[in-house]
């Protein structure tokens, strides 16, 4: 049987980090200009080599189909990302590397199968993040309407979950008889090596909070305003108090960095790249298709927040020194957050700044602690 290593997400960091969207052209930044992110698998490899031995948590991909349009067709070019995780974990140690998957486009059967087999690849390392859907176009690109309305898409999506569970805990084949799924002696194995494989889930709608307080160890939610995500998180902790859970809830957000050594440099690079430099058409296209499909950020502060889907997709913005940023990751920890994902314009061109000047920061605010590989090895007590 393969080693069982620790899973990073489990870990006593108080504040968890990770990259997230790199298997995306453009990563988190809707920009036009040239040294923008370039998703190649070399590119992915030395970002995720890069992150693995810096002592970061976890790596996640979106999952698209379609990109968003404008002069650099944002995430039109894509990463698979269950494949991507794979390969990932084969060429990674320590790190826990997520896919993504749409509960619509993807059969519960072969989803658990190729998340255990990840999970035997990364030896314990594996994560799911679980999307129920949100954009039309892609829908429509793969055949069909938005199928089921919001509510419906979310009870699909807990009777898609629920098989998966099963089928990571039974030995034996059963039968499984529901709304949405008719199986006849169905079994997966192997089965993860981690019982609790980490589930991530992004939530803004009320069905969609209900589903990952009932089913995500890690749920993401939009940090527009610090003293409205506090209340927020304070809210969605009383919720996943009142259910039966495996893990106690944590709450992520996701941010984006322009870390330089003074301030006014940050700046200037950071109004360079996303406002003189934006691929404005793609942003009011983002934005758009959001407000008329998705929940995931408030609707009435979509466009309020338009120069943040330029320099970061939406994300809570960390610019300045290296000082500042480490301030800012300890206001999302003061309001509550357990974690963020981090977007840079170049994640490998620009990470080693934020490696060499940040996490010291963080770890003399103790919202970190120094990575040390050996320990790393150790299996964690979600095992």
């Amino acid at each position: 049987m393969a080693e069982l290593k620790a899973n990073r997400m489990f870990n006593n960091n108080k504040f968890k980090l990770g990259f997230f969207a790199a298997n995306c052209s453009g990563g988190m930044a809707v920009t036009k200009l040239e040294e923008r992110w370039d998703n190649s698998w070399e590119n992915n490899l030395k970002m995720a080599q890069l992150a693995d031995a810096a002592g970061l948590e976890f790596l996640l991909p979106i999952a698209r189909w379609i990109g968003y349009g404008g002069e650099t067709n944002f995430h039109g070019n894509v990463l698979e990302t269950t494949t991507w995780a794979a390969a990932l974990l084969a060429a990674t140690r320590h790190i826990s590397v997520f896919s993504t998957v749409h509960t619509s486009f993807n059969h519960p059967v072969v989803v658990a199968k190729q998340l255990a087999t990840m999970d035997q690849i990364g030896q314990g390392r594996a994560g799911l993040n679980v999307v129920c859907g949100w954009n039309r176009p892609e829908y429509e690109a793969l055949g069909g309407d938005l199928p089921y309305d919001h509510v419906s898409r979310y009870a699909y999506g807990q009777e898609w979950f629920d098989v998966i569970r099963k089928l990571w805990q039974e030995e034996q084949p059963f039968d499984w008889k529901g709304n949405y799924f008719n199986l006849k002696d169905t079994y997966s194995l192997p089965h993860p090596l981690r019982k609790d494989v980490p589930i991530f889930n992004a939530a803004g709608s009320g069905e969609g909070r209900a589903f990952a307080v009932r089913n995500a160890d890690f749920l993401f939610t939009s940090a527009i305003s610090l003293a409205r995500s506090e209340q927020e998180i304070i809210q969605l902790k009383q919720q996943a108090a009142a259910v039966s859970r495996r893990n106690p809830l944590n709450i992520l957000t996701f941010s984006y960095v322009v870390c330089r050594p003074t301030r006014a440099e940050a700046e200037e690079y950071h109004h360079y790249y996303s406002q003189q430099h934006a691929d404005w058409k793609a942003v009011d296209n983002i934005i758009r298709l959001m407000f008329e499909n998705a929940e995931s950020f408030p609707k009435d502060q979509l466009q309020l927040i338009r120069d943040r889907f330029s320099a970061g997709h939406g994300g809570f913005p960390l610019v300045g020194t290296p000082d500042d940023v480490a301030d800012g990751i300890e206001q999302l920890y003061r309001a509550g957050f357990s974690g963020s994902t981090l977007a840079f314009v170049n994640y490998a061109e620009d990470f080693p700044y934020f490696r060499d000047e940040v996490l010291p920061r963080l770890e003399a605010r103790g919202l970190r602690e120094p990575f040390t590989p050996d320990q790393a090895q150790i299996s964690g007590a979600a095992a």
